[in-house]
This record gives C-alpha cells, structure tokens and sequence, in this order.
C-alpha cells in the first residue's frame, strides 16, 4: 500500500493548526510565516475546480458589495 501526500491537503492542515493558536503567543516572524503558508496554499489549490469556484464565489460576493456601495 502506498500513500501519497497532497501537498495543498497538508499546507490546509499546517495553517488550520497554526490559525488556532492564540493570536497573543505570536510574534511578528510567526504571523509573517502564517501569511507565506496562506498564500502558498492559494497558489496550489487555484488550479483546481474547487479552487475555481471559491474564486467565482468570492469575486461575485466583492461585485455585490461593490454595487450595493454605489448608490
């Protein structure tokens, strides 16, 4: 049997562990390095269907929010 890693599965593990943590045991290196792994996380998961449709989810959320502020 063999098993593989995902790396985008366990980069989502790695950022839900940290995002847990309380936000008063973080130095500023730590936050930085929550940011790196998040955006990294974007990157591998973009390419994907399910990474498609956050995208078009959140781009039709900020087009309504953005014409409901302009009256």
């Amino acid at each position: 049997m063999e098993l593989t890693i995902d790396a985008a599965v366990l980069l989502a593990v790695v950022i839900f562990v940290r995002a847990r943590r309380k936000p008063l045991a973080r130095s500023r290196s730590d936050a930085w390095l929550t940011v790196f792994l998040a955006l990294a996380f974007g990157v591998l998961i973009a390419p994907t269907t399910f990474g498609q449709g956050v995208f078009n989810f959140v781009g039709q959320l900020a087009q309504g929010i953005a014409q409901s502020a302009n009256p």
